[in-house]
């Protein structure tokens, strides 16, 4: 018997907004904790003066560099834990449960704004949200990149778009503080109320999403949404769950056909949104058995993703911001103060979001491409390039790019390349598997970007001293 049935339309594109959202609400807290940088070492002031009027040296915090290692260890700890057990907690407790600690603990941090503390308890209160938050946005973003990664490839690339403008929006931020010469506290503040407000944004998309008959379509085809644990999708009692083997997502059916003898099997042809048509093929009890892949079968078939993905964030965190933050523009004055907020954060931030945005329209070059892996390993030229610009203070290599316009130039060729192959990286990954593996290659996919994230910001320590 031959049925046909139509995919679901996103009416006013309400899927494509909320995933947006959700991928804003993922970075959002944690760029606006980190433009609070300013305060922070305000509170941790290192010197003081005696009785005398002479400075005394106090305790040295190192505050950047501890933020820098306990943001990246918990985000790769538990991308890792959330890419092995994210079967064994429901996806409803991983997201929405994330979401509300992070709003607790920015609450936490706006209240602490005004509360006197000694710096030894504040450097540790701080270093602890620190370590929290990104443990909680580590759960949050592998979940919902495999969330994400059931849905057609364009929506994968919609929620980076969110996550790169989070970043923009953080930047604008900054420029308006210092534009306003407010104080540290008053900046710390708005910096901290804003993601409270963004958070309970994300919360509020995440719970409209199973509403959305769109977006139930794709999740209730992937067998995975909102169920427990794996046990649970294999039991043999679920036949209407279980009886279907999604073809690949670029339509095409397992090469197997069913004897005459050994009773019905149905073929369905979908039409998606965009005339294609997706073939679904209900097989026998056997096939029917068949259950999700294992972890290391996942890879696989996306090891060349995850390569990409990981030196992609490699390269981009190995200088930014721990080269490129230092470079000084040849034009002293007023204009001192906005530089590096406008030609290294702000230039970065609309560039990577412009690159993540600009797949929704066309990918190139395609997944299966031998010249994807070989653009992404040319990036690494943008490691010297930008070493060679006017980054003080320095002690080896000399100035080649004094000029803020050619410093500014290769910011934004370094920024949006990153935002490009990323996204083409995260997006190609859930498309490389069966539908019902998209959600692990999603978790997956994440844990090699934070394995990128933290091997740039290794490699930022002897990047920099080089110069």
């Amino acid at each position: 018997m031959m049925g046909r049935t139509v995919t679901p339309h996103d009416r006013g594109w309400c899927v494509g907004i909320i995933f947006f959202i959700l991928g804003l609400g993922t970075l959002l807290p944690w760029n606006f904790f980190m433009t609070a940088s300013l305060y922070f070492q305000r509170r941790l002031n290192t010197t003081e003066l005696s009785n005398n009027e002479t400075e005394v040296v106090r305790k040295e915090y190192y505050f950047n560099n501890w933020m820098t290692l306990l943001s990246q260890l918990p985000l790769l700890l538990f991308t890792l834990l959330t890419s092995f057990l994210y079967q064994r907690v429901s996806e409803m407790v991983r997201i929405a449960g994330s979401l509300v600690f992070i709003l607790l603990l920015f609450i936490l941090t706006a209240v602490l704004v005004k509360v006197p503390m000694d710096e030894e308890r504040f450097f540790s209160v701080t270093m602890a949200t620190i370590w929290f938050i990104n443990s909680f946005g580590a759960v949050l973003q592998g979940s919902l990149f495999g969330l994400v990664g059931q849905l057609p490839q364009k929506y994968s690339a919609i929620f980076m778009s969110g996550q790169g403008l989070a970043g923009t929006f953080a930047a604008v931020a900054m420029l308006l503080a210092i534009a306003s010469e407010a104080d540290s506290e008053t900046a710390a503040l708005g910096y901290f109320i804003t993601p409270c407000v963004g958070t309970l944004l994300t919360l509020f998309s995440y719970l409209l999403l199973p509403r959305l008959e769109f977006a139930q379509f794709y999740l209730d085809r992937s067998g995975k949404y909102e169920a427990g644990t794996a046990d649970e999708l294999l039991k043999e009692d679920n036949p209407v769950e279980n009886g279907k083997l999604n073809g690949h997502t670029n339509g095409s059916v397992p090469n197997s056909s069913p004897n005459k003898g050994d009773g019905p099997a149905e073929m369905e042809l979908q039409s998606s949104p965009d005339k294609s048509k997706q073939a679904f093929l209900t097989l026998e009890p056997e096939e029917q058995k068949r259950g999700k892949a294992s972890v290391v079968e996942v890879f696989k078939k996306i090891w060349v993703m995850a390569f990409c993905v990981t030196f992609v964030f490699t390269v981009t965190l190995s200088v930014f911001p721990a080269v490129t933050a230092d470079v000084r523009t040849v034009f002293p004055g007023k204009w001192e103060h906005y530089f590096i907020s406008v030609c290294c954060f702000l230039t970065f931030n609309i560039n990577d979001w412009l690159g993540r945005t600009i797949t929704t329209l066309f990918q190139w070059p395609g997944r299966d491409s031998r010249l994807f892996p070989v653009l992404v390993v040319s990036r690494v030229v943008f490691v010297p390039l930008l070493m060679l610009c006017n980054v003080q203070t320095r002690s080896y290599l000399p100035i080649y790019f004094p000029h803020d316009a050619a410093f500014t130039a290769i910011m934004a060729v370094f920024a949006f390349s990153s935002g490009y192959f990323a996204c083409l990286s995260m997006s190609y990954a859930p498309q490389m598997v069966e539908p019902k593996d998209a959600e692990t290659a999603g978790a997956l996919m994440t844990f090699f970007l934070a394995l990128g994230l933290s091997t740039g910001a290794a490699l930022s320590f002897p990047f920099r001293a080089w110069v």
